[in-house]
């Protein structure tokens, strides 16, 4: 087999980037007097199943190898890195499954100290939960839209950590503005980042996160859980279980 690639330089270490491999395979002549069975199988990790497996014991069997899945945007000011976080399972006493905290979006933005040179020591993280990320995607070339975090409210100590992030239209509708305002007086640290994301950019990112909500809802774990317990035949319409109850 010969698997052809090129590796890609990060700037930031912490992301793994996978590049895209092509892959010649021969196999045999065999004659018809020596026949055998041949079969090629190919298997995906999945970041999902793999986080379900080892937050919730779900999976059994080896444990598989943990995969990290980032995207980043780089630009004169600012560098930003979009990343998932899998959603966390919590086992019953009848020894089902619940779901105990959804997934989200980590927004990662490093403020540039040089040319393609970023301070990921001076990071900011934002993390964007399903019904905020719902929000940001429903936003149209003119539209502007801001999120408020402080992680004390309604505790004695709210007010003294406040994160903004804000996406604002560029001017010809081009795409958006994304800034992020931290402030933190127990840290005393004043931070405000901006970097402009294109449309294209920004339809990218609308594809991975509408690709990613059912796994943060933890959608895919109950559909796999229920394929094993439908007969097959069996088709019981919606009214059954509303009125059957």
């Amino acid at each position: 087999m010969t698997i052809l690639s090129s590796p890609v330089p990060l700037q930031n270490p912490r992301i793994f980037s996978y590049t895209s491999h092509r892959s010649t395979i021969f196999l045999p002549r065999v004659s018809s007097s020596a026949k055998k069975s041949f079969s090629l199988k190919c298997s995906r990790g999945d970041l999902f199943d793999t986080q379900q497996q080892r937050n919730s014991g779900l999976g059994d069997g080896a444990p598989t190898a943990r995969v990290f899945v980032g995207h980043s945007i780089y630009k004169g000011k600012a560098a930003l890195t979009v990343e998932p976080k899998a959603p966390e399972f919590s086992p019953l006493e009848s020894g089902s499954y619940k779901l105990s905290r959804e997934g989200c979006i980590f927004l990662q933005f490093a403020p540039s100290v040089g040319t393609r040179q970023y301070d990921w020591n001076r990071k900011q993280v934002f993390s964007l939960s399903v019904s905020e990320i719902g929000m940001l995607m429903n936003l149209g070339p003119k539209d502007s839209c801001e999120f408020f975090h402080d992680p004390f409210k309604g505790k004695s100590d709210e007010g003294k950590i406040r994160k903004v992030l804000k996406a604002e239209p560029f001017p010809d509708g081009g795409g958006h503005f994304f800034s992020l305002s931290v402030q933190n007086r127990l840290q005393n640290i004043d931070e405000n980042i901006y970097i402009p994301i294109t449309r294209a950019e920004f339809t990218v990112l609308n594809s991975a996160f509408n690709f990613v909500i059912p796994y943060f809802l933890g959608w895919h774990a109950f559909v796999d859980s229920v394929k094993s317990e439908i007969p097959s035949g069996t088709n019981r319409s919606s009214s059954e279980f509303e009125w059957g109850r």
